[in-house]
Formats: C-alpha cells, sequence, structure tokens
C-alpha cells in the first residue's frame, strides 16, 4: 500500500515538472521569437542601430589630408610649402613573394644596391653593404637610419631610376622651405606630429590653426572581399585646405641681409646679432634676421638658440635710446640746443653718471651732446623734464608693452625707476629693457613726422578654397608721440651724427644719400650679482638709422651683442658692413622700382657746360637745382659726378657772374653747408631742424662775405 503510494506520489511529480519545464521552454521561445521580431522591425538592439553598424562593417572610410597653407613672401614667392618626403626600406625575405614574382632584394643585386644607396644618400657602400648583410638571416626588411628618412622626390626618382627590386618608399608629409636660412625663426618650423604638420615656432606657430586646414573623409561600402558595392552611397566630406599667410618680407632683400650677416659673423663672431629693415612711413617689414640661426629646410644650426630675439628678447639699448630722450626734451619745451653743461661727469644722488669719454670735452653744447653722444647732456636732460614727463614720453613711444606684432612669446620688457639715478639712466639706455622691435615701432614717430606706426610682418591672410581674403593688414597709427616738427629737428641731429666733425656716426655715409643715424654702445649686466661686464667688447655695439634723412623711406637698426674681435675695425665700421650695404641696396631697389618720385639720379659733369642745358636735364630728372650767379656757364656743381641723388634732393650750381645769396628758408643743414662750402664761407648754426633765417639777407650780393650765421629750427 505505502509502496503504491509512493510510485503514484513520483508520477505526480513527474507530471508536475515536465508541465514546468515545458513552460519555461515556451517562455523562453517567445522570448527569443519576440526578441527577433522585434530587430527584424526597429533594426535595434540595446540603443545600437544594427543598420549602422552593418554599414560600418562593410564600408571603407578614407581620411582625406588637409595641405597646409603655404606662407609667401611680398612677390607672392613660397618661403614655406607642403611636400613630400620618403622613408627607405629595403625587403631581405625570401618569404617575399607575391603573384609569383619575387618583392625581396636578390643576392645577386645586394653590390647594385649598395653602390646606387650609397651615391644617392651620401653614405659609404661598406655602411649600405653591411645593413643589406644582417647577422639576423631571418630579417624581413631593413632601414638605412636618418640617411635612407625625409628623402626628397628627385632622389626617390634617382633610386628608383636603377630598377632595383625590394628597394620600397614610403610617403610621409613634410614641410618645405626652399630658401634655407631665410628669416628662419620669424617664418618658424612646422614639424610632423603624429601624421599630421605643427607649427613649433615663429609664424608657423603664431597661425597655426590658420595653416593647418581641416581633413576631409571618403566613406564606400564593399562587400566581404572588400569589393565595392554597385549602386552603394558614397559619402565624402571635401578636405578645406588650410588659408595662406602673405608676408611684408622682400625676397631680393631678405637674402642680402643674411649674407650681410653671415659675413659678419664669420669676421667679427659676435654672440648674437639682429639686424631689422623696415619702411619708414607703414611699418612694413622688408628684412629682418638674427645670428644665430638655422636652416629651416635642413634643420643645421637649431640647436644653437630656439628663441626669435627680435621679440623675445629684452635688452639695455645704450645710447640709440638717446634719439628719444631728445625728442621728448624737445617736443616738451625742454631742449634749447645751445645752451651749454659740463662734460664728463655729473653726480646726482651722490652717485656718478659719466662719459664714455670720462674726461669730457668741457663745456659743451646740448647739441653736441646728442652729436658726441653724451651720457652727462642726456642726464641733465632728464632731470630738466623731471622724471614724470620723461615716462611719460617712454610710455608713449610704445616701451614697457608688447608691439603685438603676432609673434609668439613677445615680451613687454622692463624698468628700473625708483630712484633719481635710475631715472637719470634710462635717458641714455640703461635702466629699462626693450626688444628690438619695440625700438622699430618708436624710430617710426622720428622718421614719419611724429606718427608712430606699428611694425608688422604678415599683409594678408587668404583662404585657397574660395579666394576670400580673411585678414587684411593695413598700417596702424599706435600713437602721435611728439610733433612733426620736433621730428624733423631730431633728423637734423641725426644727420650731424653722421657729418658733423665730431659726430659719432662718420662710418656710415653713403655716397648719394643723405643718412641720419644715431649709434650705440650699450652696457651688458652680470648674469650673477650686480653691475656691468667689463672688457672691450662686452658691449651692445648698435645703430639706428633712416635714409634719406630729409625724408625717410627706410629704418635700419642694426645689433651686435660681443664680438669676439673687432678685425682692426672700430665699432662702427663693424656695424657699417651690414648698415651700409644694406640700405644702399634699399635705395638703389626702390629707385628702380619708381617712375619719379624717389628715383636715383646719377649725376654727371657739368662744369664748363651750358647752364640751361644742365638745369634743364637736372631738372628732368627730378632734382631741385638752385644757380648761383648770372653767368650762362656752369663753373662749379655742389654734388661731384659720379655721385647719386634721390629725386627731390637738391643741386647747388655755380656760374660766373654777380653772385647773390639765395633764400634759404627751409633748407637742411646738409644744403646750407654745401654751398657755404661752395662760395668760401664759414657758416655758423644755431639750433636744430631746418632753417628759418640766416644773417646774409635773400637776392643780398656777396661780394666780400666771409660768413654766413644760420638759425635751425
Amino acid at each position: 500500500m505505502n509502496k503504491g503510494k509512493k510510485q503514484l506520489k513520483h508520477q505526480k511529480n513527474r507530471k508536475i515538472y515536465g508541465i514546468i519545464i515545458f513552460f519555461i521552454a515556451a517562455m523562453i521561445f517567445i522570448v527569443f521569437i519576440g526578441r527577433f521580431f522585434y530587430i527584424a522591425i526597429f533594426h535595434s538592439i540595446d540603443h545600437v542601430d544594427l543598420k549602422q553598424k552593418v554599414a560600418q562593417l562593410y564600408a571603407s572610410k578614407t581620411e582625406i589630408k588637409a595641405q597646409r597653407g603655404t606662407i609667401y613672401d611680398n612677390n607672392d614667392q613660397p618661403i614655406a610649402e607642403d611636400t613630400s618626403t620618403y622613408k627607405i626600406y629595403v625587403i631581405l625575405s625570401k618569404s617575399a613573394v607575391a603573384f609569383g614574382k619575387r618583392q625581396y632584394l636578390a643576392e645577386k643585386d645586394k653590390a647594385k644596391a649598395a653602390k646606387v644607396l650609397s651615391k644617392n644618400l651620401g653614405i659609404s657602400y661598406q655602411s649600405v653593404r653591411k645593413l643589406l648583410d644582417p647577422v639576423n638571416k631571418d630579417v624581413y626588411q631593413v632601414e638605412l637610419g636618418n640617411a635612407g628618412k625625409n628623402i626628397s622626390l628627385e632622389t626617390k626618382q634617382k633610386i628608383q631610376a636603377a630598377h632595383i627590386t625590394g628597394i620600397y618608399f614610403k610617403p610621409t608629409i613634410a614641410r618645405l622651405y626652399p630658401n634655407g636660412v631665410f628669416a628662419s625663426h620669424i617664418i618658424g618650423l612646422a614639424e610632423n606630429q603624429n601624421g599630421k604638420l605643427v607649427g613649433v615656432m615663429g609664424l608657423e606657430q603664431a597661425f597655426n590653426q590658420e595653416l593647418a586646414g581641416k581633413n576631409g573623409v571618403r566613406q564606400v561600402e564593399k562587400d566581404t572581399k572588400g569589393t565595392p558595392i554597385p549602386g552603394s552611397k558614397v559619402k565624402a566630406r571635401a578636405a578645406k585646405n588650410g588659408d595662406n599667410v602673405y608676408t611684408t618680407l622682400d625676397t631680393r632683400l631678405q637674402t642680402y641681409l643674411e649674407t650681410l650677416m653671415t659675413q659678419a659673423q664669420d669676421r667679427y663672431h659676435p654672440q648674437e646679432m639682429t639686424a631689422i629693415l623696415m619702411k619708414a612711413k607703414t611699418g612694413e617689414i622688408l628684412a629682418a634676421s638674427q645670428r644665430p640661426t638655422f636652416n629651416a629646410q635642413t634643420k643645421k644650426g637649431l640647436t644653437k638658440i630656439w628663441r626669435n630675439i627680435l621679440v623675445e628678447d629684452s635688452y639695455e639699448p645704450g645710447s640709440t635710446m638717446k634719439i628719444f630722450t631728445v625728442a621728448a626734451a624737445i617736443n616738451s619745451g625742454n631742449f634749447n640746443a645751445n645752451a651749454t653743461f659740463k662734460s664728463g661727469s655729473f653726480q646726482i644722488d651722490g652717485k656718478n653718471v659719466y662719459d664714455w669719454d670720462r674726461s669730457g670735452w668741457g663745456y659743451i653744447t646740448y647739441q653736441d651732446a646728442f652729436i658726441r653722444s653724451s651720457n652727462v647732456g642726456m642726464a641733465h636732460l632728464e632731470q630738466q623734464m623731471g622724471a614724470k614727463t620723461w615716462l611719460s614720453y617712454i610710455h608713449k613711444f610704445g616701451f614697457l608693452k608688447k608691439t603685438g606684432s603676432k609673434m609668439p612669446n613677445e615680451v613687454a620688457g622692463s624698468i628700473e625707476y625708483k630712484y633719481p639715478i635710475e631715472q637719470a639712466n634710462t635717458a641714455f639706455g640703461q635702466a629699462i629693457n626693450v626688444t628690438a622691435l619695440q625700438m622699430m615701432q618708436g624710430f617710426s614717430a622720428i622718421a614719419n613726422h611724429g606718427k608712430m606706426v606699428k611694425p608688422y610682418l604678415v599683409k594678408k591672410v587668404v583662404d585657397p578654397n574660395n579666394q576670400k581674403v580673411i585678414y587684411q593688414a593695413k598700417t596702424k597709427k599706435v600713437g602721435q608721440p611728439i610733433s612733426s616738427q620736433t621730428a624733423s629737428q631730431v633728423l637734423s641731429l641725426m644727420q650731424d651724427v653722421v657729418y658733423n666733425e665730431d659726430g659719432t656716426g662718420s662710418a656710415f655715409k653713403i655716397n648719394g644719400y643723405k643718412i641720419g643715424v644715431k649709434t650705440g654702445t650699450a652696457q651688458i649686466s652680470k648674469t650673477q650679482g650686480s653691475g656691468y661686464l667689463t672688457g672691450a667688447t662686452n658691449y651692445i655695439f648698435s645703430v639706428a638709422g633712416v635714409a634719406p634723412a630729409n625724408n625717410p623711406k627706410y629704418i635700419l637698426y642694426v645689433t651686435m651683442k660681443q664680438p669676439t674681435t673687432f678685425s682692426n675695425s672700430t665699432s662702427g665700421q663693424m656695424l657699417a658692413t651690414v648698415f651700409n650695404p644694406m640700405m644702399q641696396r634699399a635705395l638703389q631697389q626702390s629707385a628702380e622700382s619708381t617712375s619719379q618720385s624717389g628715383q636715383q639720379v646719377k649725376v654727371k659733369n657739368w662744369t664748363d657746360k651750358s647752364l640751361a642745358t644742365a638745369k634743364k636735364n637736372l631738372e628732368g630728372a627730378g632734382l631741385e637745382v638752385t644757380v648761383i650767379g648770372n653767368g650762362s656757364r656752369v663753373v662749379q656743381q655742389s654734388i661731384a659726378a659720379g655721385n647719386t641723388l634721390l629725386s627731390g634732393e637738391r643741386i647747388i650750381l655755380l656760374t660766373t657772374g654777380t653772385k647773390t645769396m639765395p633764400d634759404l628758408t627751409g633748407w637742411s643743414r646738409n644744403d646750407v653747408s654745401a654751398l657755404a662750402e661752395l662760395l668760401n664761407l664759414k657758416v655758423k648754426f644755431t639750433g636744430s631742424g631746418y632753417v628759418v633765417s640766416q644773417s646774409i639777407t635773400a637776392n643780398q650780393a656777396l661780394t666780400g662775405q666771409k660768413e654766413l650765421i644760420v638759425k635751425l629750427k
């Protein structure tokens, strides 16, 4: 009985278990079928679009590289542009066979391959042969180290012309700098970083976002064998090439400047050099460079210095700062050219200011203070202006503030101005740190009738995809620190530095052109401790100049820090090896590119020639002709034959007959000096600038006259 009940109970349990299992299986089946229909209808699972996933599985996506923008000079010639370089590799494994053809370098071809590679890559035959016969015979392929990288297309084609199986090339994007050493720290560099060119210096860095562009993409659907599916959609987004940057640099002038600076570097071996040539009226920088520099194409010299000295280094400018001191004193009514002071030394708060010649020149005028480059004279002018007034002019001339050049890492400079001695020191270029670009900006006010313009290197940025100009530079006035009359007086004083017998700039005379300059010899602060370095060459020697001096077209500023030797030259002659030929080349090039205004005129010999003919020819060439005497033939001329003038400049012709004094109003000091020399007159000047009065009145007979007194203002 008990046994029967147990069997019945087991049967009942099995039936229940069976029913449970059936329903579980049915539920699983229903869920599975439901899931299947859901996927079939909605093409989605766990918020994933299956259609998109399948498309991606069978789609081939190709990135289309954008071309980096090109950097151009002011004549639209490329300075930096994209190119392709190649890396060489050689397959050695005999397993490299495709479609029954050998893909590796055969043993019989190794000698030929080594010869071709060594010839085109500049490495020895033995070195290449060693690489082609590795100790490990199982190696699949070998590379040729640095010699096998960054190969140009031309070199690649020469190697391929040998038709050697087993030598292959892998392309990489690169940047081409066709001019080599060419404003290298200004243009900068773009380097390949993870397959993309990135600007790391100079304009390449400053305009990296504009130059870079945006890559495109192309997507095509393919079957399981990788074959494009006919009729399938092709999705594409075009690459947007980077913007092109157009600079103000003149390739002819820049190349010439690089040559001159290299020559000076090889001769004087300075620690550093800079030079900037700028259009006085616009602020366009036509040429600029530094030493040390590097070859942007080969990278040779890059390890010597990474900084762009023109904007990243600040320094005490020395006596070139006196241009601004005198300008501020004149403009603020604190400059009396004929007042005198005792030169040599001057004590302020128990501390001495010394002239470069500590014994001085006795009592001299403030005009002579500028001509002779007297520190004491400048210290007196600062005291007369007052510290507050002088500091206001320092700010007006743009110092202690970045110029906004767009160059990376530009600094603002600094000043020590707490104590009276520091305030006086700034008047002759100590206790104040400036950049070369700040100096150029300040000089523009002197050369441009008091109007100060911002120096600039980039004239426009153009989108090459639609030729739209997205940035257009223009001359930007950034201040009017002085009046036009003040600027004229300073220009006159700068001419005196060159042509006065006591001036420090006689080395900067250029035949046929009127030049105005100010020289500088700046002490260098010790890197440790206080005070300055000592020794004949431990200075920053500099010259700032304009030409033509009466109405400047160009400003040229050259600095040379710690030359190793003067090479039997004076500091002025040393700087003149760069300044004179560079300024002359700029003026000559300007004359070639203009028709009448500013045209260069070579003076002929008109002595013993007809006055009428001489005057007609000279005036026809654009020169201003002044005739002394009522004779019909020329007996003497103020500019010797063979010299050159720019149109608008004055030439004086002396004839026979009665001679009368011309009206000198508005004449420059140089023109008056030339007249006095022709007439054997002793001339005495008061003031600076241009003639406002004369002791011998206009049209007065010159018979018996021996002295001429002229007032300049």
